[in-house]
């Protein structure tokens, strides 16, 4: 069972790095697809409020950070058991986010690439939603990626209508 109070135990600390671990092991499939990332975004017609290449690296490590923690912290509060349908969308979002740099890095289709970010979006909602249910932490990390997926499907959105 897993562990309820502040306390960490073994168990709850390999549970932690295994949580890490799917989010980091999301971003290595999703830099696979972006290796030449940089010269195809900065060849396209990007908006004025478009980040700089450089920003993405440190912002995604922050929030599959945070992404880990907010598995875990959900865990924590009964296992996978308890919350089927909230793990099987924490899983989903790993894999849509992965996809995401797939589509529009390495497939170079920002259309299929914003309509999959839409759904990653939703897929995020949802499991922050449930996630709040059992941990209001675990909901709470999610906020930020959520907002993050949100700005990156308009920026999406404007590349696509403008390239």
């Amino acid at each position: 069972m897993a562990s309820h109070g502040l306390s960490m135990t073994r168990h709850d600390g390999v549970a932690l790095i295994g949580f890490l671990a799917a989010a980091f092991a999301t971003a290595a499939v999703g830099g696979l697809a972006s290796v030449d990332a940089g010269t195809y975004y900065n060849g396209l017609d990007r908006p004025a409020w478009a980040p700089p290449s450089g920003l993405f690296g440190p912002v995604w490590t922050v929030l599959y950070t945070l992404i880990g923690i907010a598995g875990w912290l959900a865990w924590r509060r009964g296992g996978f058991r308890a919350a089927p349908a909230a793990f099987a969308l924490y899983a989903g979002q790993l894999v849509l986010n992965a996809a995401w740099t797939w589509l529009f890095f390495a497939g170079e289709q920002p259309g299929a690439a914003f309509a999959e970010i839409t759904v990653l979006w939703l897929v995020i909602l949802a499991t922050a939603v449930l996630f709040a249910r059992r941990s209001r932490p675990a909901g709470l990390l999610l906020v930020p990626y959520l907002a993050w997926v949100g700005y990156a499907a308009a920026l999406n959105f404007a590349l696509w209508t403008s390239n």
